[in-house]
């Protein structure tokens, strides 16, 4: 006797069981919590900081999930504090360092005007600091490196006037026109500038106003020109030595 199976009869009160949703549904809301916090540790307002505190409390069942973090804390207020605090100071330091780069290019200029050496000395102030360039006719002969007699004193009182306490640094480079140099002490631009330049700094620091850490010197030949070197004129210009008196502070 043969028996049939009876087909299965789908109760229409069975339910899938969805127990699993629970820990996922936990486990998101700690993922949204996390993120909430990273974008808090970012944050520096502290009104939307502590509003951000009572609303994760209100959310996660009345337990402030940012409170009793200390080190949290300690890091927004040390953010607050460079953001807040620094810039103005940072401002108040360049005003004072741009007012003194300022009393020096005046003395400067009170020196260039006292020995008439406007066309072969000028001061320039800007973001990089001090710079004064000399024309290489007052300081050189044409193709030599050596310093003429009558510049030691100019560069001797140069140096007495750039220096500074606290100490700032000077950067010396040389510069030239285009025409080739072939002479039997150089073999390019480059090198000339570059002898030019060391001789200059090589004063400075022999007339005991600088330390040699403070000093430094570049060649760039006819690569850096300030005009055209077509006239006779401009590159009666290029020929120059200039020394940047770096400023202390960043200046505005």
């Amino acid at each position: 006797m043969s028996h049939k199976r009876r087909p299965r009869r789908h109760d229409s009160n069975t339910h899938v069981d969805e127990t699993w949703l629970l820990p996922y549904a936990d486990m998101l809301t700690l993922l949204v919590a996390l993120f909430i916090v990273l974008f808090a540790m970012g944050q520096i307002d502290q009104a939307k900081y502590d509003q951000l505190k009572i609303v994760l409390s209100e959310t996660l069942g009345g337990q402030g999930i940012l409170d009793n973090q200390n080190a949290l804390d300690e890091v927004d207020e040390q953010a607050r504090n460079t953001l807040e605090s620094d810039p103005s100071e940072l401002s108040e330091a360049s005003k004072l360092e741009r007012s003194e780069l300022e009393q020096l290019q005046a003395r400067l200029n009170g020196y260039i005007e006292e020995k008439q050496l406007a066309d072969r000395l000028q001061t320039e102030l800007g973001a990089s600091g001090l710079l004064i360039t000399i024309n290489d006719g007052i300081l050189f002969a044409s193709g030599s490196a050596e310093l003429k007699s009558d510049s030691i004193e100019l560069i001797e009182q140069l140096s007495a006037m750039l220096a500074s306490d606290p100490p700032r640094y000077i950067q010396i480079s040389g510069h030239t026109d285009n025409v080739p140099m072939g002479n039997n002490e150089f073999d390019s631009n480059w090198e000339l500038s570059s002898a030019r330049a060391y001789n200059v700094m090589k004063l400075f620091f022999e007339y005991d106003h600088f330390e040699p850490a403070q000093l430094s010197f570049a060649g760039y030949g006819e690569y850096h020109p300030i005009t055209s070197n077509e006239t006779a004129e401009g590159r009666q210009a290029n020929r120059r030595v200039e020394v940047l008196v770096l400023p202390l502070e960043p200046i505005e």
